[in-house]
C-alpha cells in the first residue's frame, strides 16, 4: 500500500480515485494517439482545420503514444505527466490560434491535464510531498 509523506497509509479511496482519473486520461489519450495512426476522415479534417500538414498526423500520434506510455509506467509517471502537459499545451495553442470555442475545444486539453495531474496527485505520495496544499 502506498504511504503519505508522513509515513501513514494512503487512503484507499484516494488511491482508487487517482487510479480512475489517471486511467480515464490514459485511455482517452491512447485512443487519440491510435486514431491519429489510423487517420480517418475526422482526423484529416481536424488537421486541415488546425493548419497542420497531413504528413505530420502519424508523427503527432507517435509522440502522443510515447508520452502516454511513459506516463502509464509508475516509475516514470511524473515525467510522462510533464511531457503530456507540454503536448496538451500545444493543443491549447493550436485551438486558440484558429478561434475554436473556448469551453468545448480550447479548454478540453486543460481538462485532460487536470485528470492527469489530479490522478497522479491522488495516487503518488512523492508528488503530494512535493506539492502540498497548506493552510
Amino acid at each position: 500500500m502506498q504511504t503519505t509523506n508522513h509515513g501513514a497509509p494512503a487512503s484507499t479511496k484516494k488511491l482508487w480515485a487517482g487510479r480512475i482519473l489517471s486511467g480515464l486520461a490514459i485511455l482517452f489519450l491512447l485512443m487519440d494517439g491510435i486514431i491519429k495512426l489510423v487517420n480517418p476522415a475526422p482526423v484529416v479534417k481536424g488537421m486541415i482545420r488546425l493548419g497542420y500538414p497531413l504528413n505530420l498526423t502519424a508523427t503527432i500520434g507517435i509522440i502522443l503514444l510515447t508520452c502516454v506510455v511513459i506516463h502509464a509506467i509508475p516509475q516514470t509517471s511524473i515525467l510522462g505527466a510533464i511531457l503530456l502537459t507540454g503536448y496538451l499545451g500545444g493543443a491549447v495553442a493550436s485551438q486558440l490560434r484558429v478561434g475554436e470555442p473556448l469551453f468545448s475545444n480550447v479548454l478540453f486539453p486543460i481538462y485532460m491535464a487536470a485528470f492527469i495531474w489530479g490522478g497522479l496527485y491522488l495516487r503518488d505520495d512523492r508528488l503530494r510531498a512535493l506539492v502540498s496544499f497548506r493552510r
